[in-house]
């Protein structure tokens, strides 16, 4: 993961939980959203950065809207 802190984005295509293994988090990979994955990169990089953490804690339902 540390080489993926030097740029803004993994890819313009995936965001950082790309090589996640859990399929909440594999839901969210193509999301136009710079998610982390739970990681003490991720708190040096806001830190680093002056910013705030948003914390999701997993939640997911089927119905969602498509």
């Amino acid at each position: 993961m540390k080489e993926f802190l030097e740029r803004e984005r993994y890819s313009e295509t995936y965001n950082w939980l790309y090589h996640e293994k859990s399929p909440y988090l594999q839901q969210h990979v193509k999301n136009p959203v710079n998610w982390f994955p739970w990681c003490a990169e991720a708190f040096q990089k806001a830190k680093r950065e002056g910013k705030a953490l948003l914390v999701s804690v997993g939640y997911s339902s089927p119905f969602g809207v498509n």
